[in-house]
């Protein structure tokens, strides 16, 4: 499937009940040949309104937080999250609804193809590297599977609500930026983040 089909056939989608309370479903931004992916739980009232993952006030922090590693949404990331439609309330999204998505964003991550995922938060990371993910002592650490690296950090949302965890992720951040610098090609090709 191209990325097109994929896009089209995910915003018709009415595999789950979150389909009938959605106002947008959030396909994902970036750049489709990056090699860095961040992968969130779902969207929320503001991405639901906007059509684009990130853009509250917790996605002007993760923009803020990206900065400082020399990377952009709009250049040289992807992001997209597990589920693709808002939760009411802004509750996690159940397992259900979790299943009936995932496919959508296997198929993005086949498409991509990234030498790296990061997971924002404990939802993503218990889905994507391991069911019994501790966030909170784990994130920062690397995982690798199928010769992806992968690593989780705290919810932009989190940090937020307990900005006493800023220097948690600050520290993630800078992990990952070595990670970009040791196995990515053109991720920070042309920018000051490469030398």
């Amino acid at each position: 499937m191209d990325w097109d089909s994929l896009e089209q056939s995910c915003r018709a989608c009415r595999r789950c009940s979150l389909a009938d309370t959605r106002t947008n479903v959030v396909f994902g931004v970036g750049n489709p040949q990056a090699e860095v992916m961040f992968i969130g739980e779902g969207p929320g009232e503001q991405e639901d309104l906007t059509g684009e993952p990130f853009v509250g006030r917790a996605g002007k922090l993760l923009d803020d937080m990206l900065s400082i590693v020399d990377l952009d949404r709009k250049s040289n990331i992807y992001i997209a999250n597990i589920v693709k439609c808002r939760p009411p309330g802004n509750r996690d999204p159940l397992n259900v609804e979790q299943d009936a998505c995932i496919d959508y964003l296997r198929a993005q991550t086949a498409l991509i193809r990234p030498k790296i995922i990061v997971c924002l938060g404990r939802v993503a990371a218990m889905r994507i590297i391991r069911e019994d993910f501790k966030i909170t002592k784990e994130h920062g650490q690397w995982f690798q599977r199928g010769g992806v690296w992968m690593m989780a950090m705290l919810h932009p949302a989190a940090l937020l609500r307990d900005p006493r965890r800023k220097p948690d992720a600050f520290m993630d951040l800078k992990t990952l930026q070595v990670k970009i610098r040791e196995v990515c090609q053109h991720t920070y090709a042309g920018q000051a983040g490469a030398e």
